[in-house]
Order: structure tokens, then sequence, then C-alpha cells
């Protein structure tokens, strides 16, 4: 099995990444689990997938099927939906905080979800955010 190299921390000094979705997945998955005051031995044997396993979703290192995501969300009494959604706004958030230097499409939304240039830092009546850095972050 290929294993999936972990990006550096940063690209450079003034300039914060955008996290992996793979990322942004295992810190709500891990945050949800926090919350409810389980281990990771009772999600993981509920999901039916290894402690290890799940130790490194929710450390994102792994990227996991969506199978294992919505099995892992099922052990949480959550939904794939709800941890799409979460994900979605984490990285909108972040980009019009600035962070992604991006833009967001918004794939909930059949309207304003084009490429065409934007005129500049606009949120489009779907809500999604536009840029004219020319970088996009997709999320749903």
């Amino acid at each position: 099995m290929t294993q999936i190299a972990p990006r550096p921390q940063q690209v450079s000094a003034s300039v914060t990444r955008t996290p992996l979705l793979r990322e942004v997945y295992g810190r709500l998955l891990r945050g949800l689990r926090t919350r409810q005051g389980r281990t990771l031995a009772e999600v993981a044997a509920r999901a039916g997938i290894s402690v290890a396993y799940l130790s490194e979703v929710e450390r994102g290192l792994k990227e996991p099927s969506s199978e294992v995501l919505e099995a892992i969300c099922i052990s949480l009494d959550s939904s794939i939906a709800s941890l799409v959604g979460a994900a979605h706004r984490d990285l909108r958030d972040l980009a019009a905080d600035g962070a992604t230097g991006g833009r967001v499409l918004d794939l909930t939304s059949r309207v304003g979800s084009s490429l065409a240039e934007p005129t500049g830092h606009e949120v489009a009546p779907s809500g999604t955010l536009l840029d004219t850095s020319g970088s996009v972050s997709l999320a749903a």
C-alpha cells in the first residue's frame, strides 16, 4: 500500500498553508469524539476499523474512503453530510480570513459556482467566496 507523504506545515514564514481535506476531517472527527467523551477504542470498534487507523485518520495522516468516513460518522451518531458540511464551513472561513489566498467554491449550490474570472473579493449570492488569486479550494 502506498503511503501518503505529509505536507510541510507552512509554505513560507509569512503564508499559512491551506489544510488538506483529510486534516480537516480528522480534526472535526476527533473534536466530536472527545466532546462525546468517547475513546478511540470505542469508536473504532463500533466503526469496524482498528484503533491505529482511526488515530491516523484523526491526525490527518490517512485519506479514508467514503465508506470508512461514513462508518466513523455513524459510530459517532453523526452523518457524513454533517462532516462534509462542517469541513466546508471551516474551509470557507479560512478563505474569508485570507489564510488560503484562494477561493472556496460552494458545491452545494448550482448558482454562482462557475470558475468565471472574478472582479475582486466579493461574496456571490450563493455564498461562494471569490477572489483574484487564481487558486481554488473545493468544499462541499
